[in-house]
């Protein structure tokens, strides 16, 4: 995730608890989905999107957060 922000993202989860609060949420729930969806885990079909919407929201929310990074340190 953020493969080409890497600096950013380290800086920022050094620098805001925000960030890094969002970081670790969306690495959980990236574990969370692929335990269900390797056969590792169990849950319906529901519960997985939800998930990935969660997922996805959160990872929306630190990619505006990396944008206004960058807007204001470059």
């Amino acid at each position: 995730m953020f493969e080409f922000d890497q600096e950013i993202v380290e800086a920022l989860l050094v620098e805001d608890l925000n960030f890094r609060r969002l970081y670790n949420k969306h690495a959980e729930l990236k574990r969370q989905v692929h335990e269900v969806t390797s056969g590792n885990g169990s849950m319906d079909d529901l519960h997985l999107e939800t998930l990935k919407k969660q997922k996805l929201y959160l990872k929306d929310q630190m990619a505006g957060m990396i944008e206004s990074y960058r807007r204001l340190h470059h």
